[in-house]
């Protein structure tokens, strides 16, 4: 059963719900997509249109796990500088829109042909990625921290966050399925060219920016009570990190699910093109990934009604576990590859979605167990979770595509069946592993249910209406 509507705080519906719910969720449409291009095709691009040797990718591959986990390690500071900001537009909106603008520039960076070669790209290339995962930074933890300041609802903050994650799948979908595409379209041959691909990424950083304009112009935060992150210097920085337990246990079952969930949906291009034998279905199969995913999130409102969110992690874990174990002996057919992918991701995004909200109801937890609010650096280990999964999801599929013989092939004739046996095992297997031990350490660990979270809110009630500012 799912908690009763509550009275008090906890309860009450906030003024600008049906506004902010849609104009903060576009804003993620765009970011998502960009997102997408470079978790998902940074290596095609290095692999199929540059053309890398092994002995080069090895390098890259090693450069961008260092960056892109030092990176990660950058992101407390950088939630802790969102939550310290007191401007006449807020806390998020200024870093949304300075770290907006500047990860569209470096993300036609990293999808730009430089003439480079060997260590000089390895290094340059290093750079640009660093460069990237601090600007993505900016307004990725600004936009996520501002989640929990436009209510304190649990109900409202499902509802928000369940729109902004049907636009993020949107946005996601577009790139999966619509960017190899269109850069073969610009280009005018298959897989595209370099030129091509820069185009492609100069047009979906055009509409990121845009789209989260609109969120910067059109969302309103609540003035009514107090919901916004307390100035932070780096002991209340590492205070609210380490000491809320409940936060650090959400991130490392959030981190296991990333690591398991974003792997599967790397390897999708190889896949296709070195397994099934043929790319060009690979966009029809990104299809039934979409809409599984905006399946889900449309589905779970219905779903939360019925049963709890304990319940529905649960019960997703294990039909995931199945779906992993079919999907590995199922044949090449595309209309079952693409029943059991719709069946995959429908039930990730629940578990995305809740832990979302799991995160969001920790920001309450450390204001009641440390005496602080922190909205910005509680959610800057989303994106820490995100960069550092993506990087192992870099890495795995780097490492698997080599070590399989697919970098040196030109086509699904070429890989070996130990090969193909090599892919199946890294995109299925290792996932659905990752993926149970994410639900255990949950399970063993996270405590905040809707009734702790219920008796925490009662009890900060008077602090969230009558706290003086700093």
């Amino acid at each position: 059963m799912t908690d009763t509507a509550a009275g008090g705080l906890r309860g009450q519906r906030s003024p600008d719900l049906r506004r902010n719910q849609w104009t903060f969720g576009i804003g993620t449409l765009g970011r998502d997509a960009i997102y997408t291009l470079v978790s998902f095709y940074q290596v095609v691009f290095l692999t199929e249109v540059l053309d890398l040797p092994d002995a080069t990718m090895w390098w890259v591959s090693a450069v961008l796990l260092g960056v892109r986990i030092a990176d990660a390690f950058l992101d407390p500071v950088v939630g802790a500088f969102v939550d310290s900001t007191r401007t006449r537009w807020g806390q998020f909106k200024p870093w949304m829109l300075v770290g907006g603008v500047a990860s569209a520039v470096m993300t036609v960076l990293l999808f730009t042909d430089t003439g480079l070669r060997g260590g000089q790209l390895v290094g340059v290339y290093g750079l640009f990625m660093l460069l990237w995962g601090i600007t993505w930074s900016a307004h990725d933890i600004s936009y996520w921290g501002m989640l929990p300041a436009l209510s304190v609802n649990p109900v409202e903050r499902e509802r928000m966050a369940a729109v902004a994650k049907t636009f993020a799948s949107v946005g996601q979908f577009a790139a999966v399925a619509g960017v190899p595409v269109a850069a073969s379209a610009v280009a005018g041959v298959d897989g595209g060219d370099a030129a091509s691909w820069r185009f492609v990424a100069i047009v979906i950083a055009v509409v990121m920016v845009a789209l989260m304009a609109v969120t910067i112009a059109l969302v309103r935060e609540r003035k009514d009570i107090d919901l916004e992150g307390e100035r932070t210097g780096i002991r209340e920085l590492l205070r609210a990190l380490f000491r809320n337990d409940q936060l650090l246990w959400a991130a490392a079952a959030y981190l296991l699910f990333m690591l398991g969930y974003g792997t599967t949906g790397s390897f999708g291009f190889y896949y296709f093109k070195y397994v099934y034998g043929d790319e060009a279905v690979f966009p029809v199969f990104a299809l039934f990934v979409g809409l599984g995913q905006i399946a889900g999130l449309a589905t779970f409102p219905f779903v939360r009604r019925r049963w709890s969110r304990g319940q529905i992690y649960t019960w997703s874990t294990l039909a995931i576990l199945v779906t992993y174990v079919v999907f590995y002996v199922a044949p090449l057919n595309l209309v079952v590859l693409g029943a059991l992918a719709f069946t995959l991701f429908f039930l990730a995004s629940f578990i995305m979605l809740l832990m979302l909200v799991f995160q969001a109801d920790t920001i309450e937890y450390g204001q009641w167990k440390l005496g602080r609010r922190n909205n910005a650096v509680t959610f800057a280990l989303q994106p820490f979770i995100n960069k550092t999964s993506a990087a192992m999801n870099t890495w795995i599929v780097s490492a698997t595509i080599i070590l399989a013989g697919i970098n040196d092939a030109d086509t699904a004739a070429d890989v070996t069946d130990r090969g193909v046996t090599m892919v199946k095992i890294s995109m299925l297997l290792i996932p659905a592993v990752l993926v149970v031990l994410g639900y255990l350490v949950w399970r063993a660990k996270f405590r905040i249910d809707e009734a702790l979270h219920a008796q925490i809110v009662r009890e900060l009630e008077p602090e969230l209406r009558h706290r003086p500012q700093d």
